[in-house]
């Protein structure tokens, strides 16, 4: 009886390239995001004239 052994989880993970993809897109845009909002919210009101 020959019992089949599966591949690491870190193997798996890094052989799916459309999940790859997706990470690679997904992370920079919610990133970049998140610090353009903190950035915005940082910014001191103008003074009216």
């Amino acid at each position: 009886m020959k019992t089949e052994e599966r591949d690491p989880w870190l193997k798996r993970f890094m052989d799916n390239t459309w999940l790859l993809l997706v990470l690679g897109v997904v992370i920079p845009l919610l990133s970049y995001t998140l610090w353009g909002w903190i950035e915005l919210l940082m910014i001191p009101p103008a003074p009216l004239p």
